[in-house]
């Protein structure tokens, strides 16, 4: 078993022991670095004072609750601009789906900041941005000339895949691709070149993994699912899947 990176976690929403744990775990379970993404300010400022050497940070605002004030955006923004240098990324930044808002507009044009800022900055992009939301994310991309782009956990359409790869986007599967059909078509259609593995840790999941702790440990038996429908050697998808990784985040 090769060592491989979780593309996205929340770990700063872990119970301290859980948390504690995971981070002792790490180098037993393979996992060769952890990026933990941002929930809002109080995270952003949460997951900075983790010292680890495998624990990487990405510091942006979740789409799924009400928005931000003013003030927290500014909050947010400054802390990206002072920790430029340290952090992997933006994120997770996005659009809201599994909650809905009267305000959409408001949380494309808090995406497109993030988008500018990434740009800017030369930083990568984790979003948060699936089904009719990734046509808007791409949209927006696109039209800020924005490459590096990592769509977490991406769900959508056949002719939203056809345009995030013609772009060279980044997708990442969790954890339920070793049971979701939804999510299997997704390996089969992006090319592994494309592909990276995470948890979103502490959510759930089911199958296999039903009541059991979200551990990194878990995208182990993502690699092998995709080695699977890929038709590929495991040890060659988990090269593949790390260079990627490193790769686009500059690790």
């Amino acid at each position: 078993m090769r060592s491989i990176i979780d593309a996205h976690i929340h770990l700063d929403r872990y119970e301290e022991r859980d948390r504690r744990r995971i981070v002792e775990d790490l180098s037993s379970s393979n996992i060769e670095k952890l990026i933990s993404v941002s929930y809002d300010f109080d995270s952003c400022k949460k997951n900075l004072s983790f010292d680890h050497p495998k624990v990487v940070t990405a510091l942006g605002f979740h789409p799924e609750q009400a928005l931000p004030s003013p003030e927290e955006v500014q909050n947010i923004t400054e802390l990206i601009y002072q920790n430029r240098s340290s952090i992997a990324a933006i994120g997770e930044v996005g659009l809201p789906y599994y909650t809905q808002h009267d305000d959409f507009q408001d949380y494309v044009n808090l995406l497109e900041h993030f988008i500018i800022l990434g740009k800017e900055l030369q930083l990568p992009v984790n979003l948060h941005a699936i089904y009719e939301g990734a046509d808007i994310a791409c949209d927006l991309l696109e039209k800020h000339e924005m490459t590096r782009a990592h769509f977490h956990w991406f769900k959508g359409s056949e002719t939203t895949q056809t345009r995030m790869k013609e772009k060279g986007y980044m997708v990442s599967v969790t954890p339920d691709c070793v049971y979701e059909e939804e999510i299997r078509k997704v390996i089969e259609s992006f090319p592994l070149e494309q592909l990276m593995v995470e948890t979103d840790g502490p959510w759930p999941f089911e199958n296999k993994f039903e009541g059991r702790l979200t551990h990194p440990m878990m995208i182990h038996d993502s690699v092998k699912r995709i080695s699977e429908l890929k038709d590929e050697p495991l040890d060659y998808v988990y090269k593949k899947l790390q260079e990627n990784t490193c790769h686009f985040y500059k690790l």
